[in-house]
């Protein structure tokens, strides 16, 4: 028996605006006038240079607000293509026109309000941006689709040990890889990375590292061959420029020995109670150069004890004030992780993050993988 579904009906205007009140009334009653100046803030960040930002710095404040409309209204006629620079120009020209213009012979002759038009080439300019913006975030959606798939289960199962894997970016994609790799019917490898950049671009490298590690990894004669060897493939492909921090690190079930290659990433810590172990940072970063030598470390995790890997989004978190999180601020929350679950550490971790960058936008994507050993 076939069925047909129904298509979704359109929103109704008068119910969408009584709801967009609702919600605007809520908004201001919460935060006041905050997201009107976090609203400023960004426009601040997406259109004006560093010079720019320094020179408003400089103003007083009623010349600063006079200054930064006329460079952001200059900064956005540029953005703009030359045809809908030229419809934006004639349609506020014809706005500030008065009165009616009339074409035709003497017996047929059709008026235009003048003003009437310009409001509509005005519109239309916005129309066209507005439709390039959604096709933009539906192709963004499909690629963070995208990406979630290639993630893997936040909880791997790995007899032995608690595994909880968590990433979150800062835009609608990111550039931060946490992966896990199960090589064989003991060994299991888990890499956390971070590329140079955020957004589309390092998401795309991304998929190319993380598609490189797998490949090499099951047949890597050992853990600083597999690193020179992605490192090699990088650089040789590798857009100038780009660069990834990496950790890799494999276990086996029911080991307590951590084997481990650090590409110029933040040093893992381990959590010993109340007490912590930071490792080495490890040799240079991915692709920054094409032969590079890289070493093993090997740990011992003993039972209850944590082993915390973290992408510099962690501690490089800035509130409105420009303060980063901060290592000690993480240092100060490891005696914390004393009995607890390696997801409730991540929950953790992220809750104190939040909580230091309040209602600041997201400045790097933030990842961590937590293991905790349990026999």
């Amino acid at each position: 028996m076939s069925t047909t579904t129904a298509p979704p009906s359109e929103p109704k205007l008068i119910a969408t605006l009584r709801q967009d009140l609702r919600d605007v009334h809520t908004s201001l009653k919460t935060h006041g006038f905050r997201s009107l100046g976090r609203s400023f803030s960004e426009l601040e960040e997406f259109y004006l240079s560093s010079t720019r930002k320094q020179q408003l710095a400089a103003m007083n404040p009623v010349k600063r607000w006079l200054v930064l409309a006329w460079w952001l209204l200059k900064s956005l006629f540029f953005k703009l293509t030359p045809a809908r620079r030229v419809m934006l120009v004639t349609g506020l020209v014809l706005v500030m026109t008065s009165g009616r213009a009339t074409f035709g012979s003497s017996n047929v002759q059709v008026g235009f309000n003048m003003p009437l038009v310009g409001v509509t080439l005005v519109l239309l300019v916005l129309m066209l941006e507005l439709k390039d913006k959604l096709l933009a975030r539906d192709e963004l959606e499909a690629g963070r689709a995208v990406q979630r798939a290639l993630m893997p289960d936040r909880s791997p199962a790995i007899p032995g040990w608690d595994v909880s894997l968590y990433t979150r970016s800062a835009n609608d994609v990111g550039g931060d890889l946490v992966d896990f790799l199960r090589l064989d019917g003991t060994r299991h490898a888990i890499t956390v990375a971070d590329l140079a950049g955020k957004g589309l671009p390092a998401a795309l490298l991304m998929a190319k590292l993380q598609a490189i590690i797998r490949a090499l990894a099951p047949d890597a004669a050992s853990l600083p061959d597999l690193a020179r060897r992605v490192n090699r493939t990088l650089h040789r492909d590798g857009i100038p420029g780009s660069f990834a921090t990496m950790i890799y690190l494999e276990l086996a079930a029911d080991s307590p020995r951590v084997r481990l290659v650090n590409a110029g990433h933040m040093p893992p810590i381990v959590v010993r109670g109340r007490t912590f172990e930071e490792l080495s940072r490890g040799a240079l970063a991915l692709g920054v150069m094409g032969d590079v030598n890289y070493f093993q470390q090997d740990v011992d995790v003993a039972r209850d004890e944590v082993l915390v890997v973290y992408t510099d989004g962690v501690t490089e978190a800035m509130d409105r004030a420009g303060d980063f999180f901060g290592d000690d601020r993480l240092r100060a929350l490891l005696p914390s992780f004393e009995g607890l679950s390696a997801a409730d550490v991540v929950a953790r971790i992220l809750a104190a993050v939040d909580t230091f960058v309040g209602d600041a936008p997201p400045h790097d994507d933030v990842s961590l993988a937590i293991l905790r050993r349990t026999a």
